[in-house]
């Protein structure tokens, strides 16, 4: 959100009559920057909370960033303070904690305080009270809460102010400073008693700077070295005078006088200094001033920028442009576009993003699907010049919601195949949130591959947002899984893998049959699930046939036709009085639910029965297995390599992996079964144990907690 270059701060150039000179980026503002130079050093009468606000493009994110160059020590060194007005330079203290929101959601921001300070909290609630119980002030500044969130209409620029900044704001130790769009502006500085806040509006006569307008617009105007330029700019009086004419057409506006000198500088001709008529007097002048002066149609410009007004992240892929401009304008509009580079030029600036290479499956590290797209491959992207500039873009057009309907469309027709695999980075990460701005995200909300390839802090911003009686129950599995997909950096696959699961939890088991579909070797194959609670332990084995008198056949399960026909099952320590459950011993206490290993049904069968795999018999698998609180990892004996790892936004309170290389695993949530799939296990599970077995009434050292449960 700047506003335009740094300001030159060289000759004449002075803050006011006392000879100051100028802060050397903002080129101004004097009146705020002596108000927030009192916030910083808790100066008597002092608000303790500062929110700042102005219209879009009124200057308040450079504000910000020129006064926190005034905070850090570093930039301190840089700047020439002994020439600045003392009365808006705070003291050398430490540099406040500076959170950034943009892109981010509510809880990334104050997850992100709470990793700041050190606070060792679990809940929101206790970053609030750790900070509430430091015994020094800590000092928090908040810049361009505009920009928060991954999906624009999320609207989390309202959830960062309530979730967030009023929590911060009523907490007594702490000193706040937030640039604050102007319709949540007084919400925030009015959740607090008279005299602790204090809310400094840029477009207020109070605050506004018609001389730093002028001299930022001075600036701007002067050529670079050597450039030829008009007489009009070359000339010091004459740049001047044009400038004073600027910024009085301007009505304060930082962001019309930018782009009236962005319009100037790409094409001077046809321009009169002496004409005012032709200089804009808002946002949207400027934008058809300039068209005017170049021979084009007004709305043909607003047209060609309309894609860039509504794109998603940190901008356009270029080769997205004319579609979708053809689809906003209902026509072709190749020839504008390849015309027309000069008409947009003053709006557009092209960003070179940086790739983020996928993770290996975050920190239990699951093997990956090899098949995603490579994402560590920078690109160039296209966006407009401001968020102002995109805000009255879309304020412009007939009907907003019908152009973003077009733009989805016709973006949901770019998908090769539909395969989200093959698709552009920013049709898998950003469709849901245009979606989402027409109303027709619901009925995107049924596709795995999506789930699977889409960036999950978007998607899930953009489900979010979503009433949730309008999901699908596909979307609701989504929706309930996405904190942990978000809290991992996860692979495609190690996502779809995790997907897969939730399906089968829910009943979807079609929608987890897709997933294995893509392509992608997922690492297991959810064989059932159960949501039973209270599973305090989980042991895998084998039901052991009876003899014709009903008593436990024990030898000839222990020869080789016993082994073969016995039912490998899993056996779970449940509550006593657990329907279809049996005492686990004399006494009372936990009792014991069997369950097929294989196939989701339960068998009734006296737990006495249930033979569970010696130390020797594990060790003899070709799988092992690791646990912790949260994670578990199978490995091959053979490479020790990481084959499968599943993380759990619950606790593990069981787990058990036969030699087949099912994997049984209990949380609060329920239990389920995995048939390990990956490189290094098993082709098929054995219909029984294939190595020697014991009674379930002992219990199995090396069942990773079985029958016991956690002693964790």
């Amino acid at each position: 959100m700047g506003d335009g270059d740094a300001v030159n701060t060289s000759g004449r150039e002075r803050a006011d009559t006392a000879g100051y000179a100028p802060h050397p980026y903002i080129g101004g503002r004097t009146a705020v920057l002596r108000a927030l130079a009192a916030w910083r050093m808790r100066w008597p009468g002092a608000p303790r909370v500062v929110v700042l606000t102005g219209s879009p493009g009124s200057g308040r994110s450079r504000l910000i960033t020129g006064f926190l160059m005034l905070c850090d020590p570093e930039y301190r060194e840089r700047l020439p303070l002994d020439d600045l007005d003392p009365a808006t330079v705070p003291p050398d203290l430490p540099p406040p904690a500076v959170p950034s929101p943009v892109g981010r959601t509510a809880a990334q921001v104050l997850w992100t305080l709470a990793d700041h300070f050190g606070l060792p909290a679990v809940g929101a609630d206790d970053i609030f009270t750790g900070l509430g119980a430091r015994t020094e002030p800590v000092t928090i500044v908040v810049p361009d809460v505009d920009t928060a969130g991954p999906v624009r209409a999320a609207h989390e620029p309202a959830r960062l102010v309530r979730d967030v900044l009023v929590p911060l704001a009523a907490t007594g130790t702490v000193q706040l400073l937030a640039d604050v769009p102007r319709e949540l502006a007084a919400e925030l500085a009015g959740s607090l008693p008279a005299g602790q806040a204090q809310l400094i509006d840029l477009n207020d006569p109070e605050w506004a700077d018609p001389e730093g307008l002028v001299r930022h617009a001075e600036t701007a105007l002067t050529p670079s070295t050597g450039a030829a330029a008009p007489p009009y700019t070359a000339d010091p009086a004459a740049r001047r005078a044009l400038a004073e004419t600027m910024a009085r057409r301007a009505g304060g506006s930082r962001l019309t006088v930018q782009l009236a000198v962005r319009s100037l500088l790409a094409h001077p001709a046809g321009f009169d200094p002496a004409d005012a008529s032709q200089l804009p007097g808002s946002v949207g002048e400027a934008l058809d001033l300039h068209a005017i002066r170049l021979g084009a149609d007004p709305r043909t410009l607003r047209l060609m920028l309309a894609p860039l007004a509504f794109a998603e992240g940190e901008g356009l892929p270029v080769e997205l442009w004319g579609a979708l401009a053809d689809a906003v304008a209902g026509r072709d509009m190749s020839r504008d576009l390849a015309e027309g580079m000069l008409l947009t030029a003053p709006f557009v600036q092209p960003v070179e993003t940086v790739g983020a290479d996928e993770a290996a499956d975050g920190p239990v590290g699951a093997a990956g699907s090899g098949a995603d797209v490579a994402a560590g491959e920078g690109r160039t992207v296209l966006r407009l010049t401001h968020p102002g500039l995109a805000e009255e873009i879309r304020a412009g057009l007939p009907d907003a919601r019908d152009a973003q309907t077009r733009i989805a469309m016709a973006l949901l027709a770019a998908v090769p195949g539909q395969d989200w695999s093959r698709a552009d980075p920013y049709l898998r990460d950003h469709l849901a949130a245009h979606t989402l701005d027409a109303g027709l995200l619901p009925q995107l909300l049924t596709d795995p591959g999506l789930f699977t390839h889409a960036d999950p802090v978007a998607l899930r911003a953009a489900v979010e947002a979503v009433p949730f009686d309008a999901l699908g129950a596909p979307a609701r599995t989504y929706l309930r899984t996405a904190p942990l997909l978000t809290r991992i950096r996860a692979s495609a696959g190690m996502r779809a893998a995790l997907l897969e699961t939730a399906f089968v939890e829910d009943g979807l088991t079609p929608y987890a049959e897709v997933l294995h579909g893509l392509g992608l070797d997922l690492p297991w194959r959810t064989l059932w699930s159960v949501p039973l609670t209270g599973v305090a332990g989980v042991t895998v084995g084998a039901l052991a046939g009876q003899g014709g008198d009903g008593t436990e056949a024990v030898g000839a399960a222990e020869s080789s036709a016993g082994v073969s026909a016995a039912r490998p099952v899993a056996a779970l320590l449940v509550p006593e009085g657990t329907p279809g459950s049996r005492p686990a011993g004399s006494g009372g206490g936990p009792a014991l639910l069997v369950h097929d290993l294989l196939r989701p049904e339960y068998v009734d069968a006296d737990p006495a029965r249930v033979l569970t795999h010696s130390d020797e018999a594990r060790a003899a698998g070709p799988l092992g297995l690791s646990r912790g609180s949260d994670y578990l990892r199978v490995w091959s004996r053979e490479s020790g390599e990481v084959v499968a790892a599943l993380i759990s936004d619950t606790p593990f309170t069981g787990a058990d992996l036969s030699p087949d290389g099912v994997l049984v695993v209990a949380t609060e949530r329920g239990v389920t079964a995995r048939q390990i799939t990956a490189a290094g296990a098993p082709a098929t599970p054995a219909a029984g144990p294939t190595v020697p077995v014991q009674s379930a009434r002992v219990p199995d050292a090396g069942a990773s907690h079985g029958l016991e449960g956690d002693p964790s």
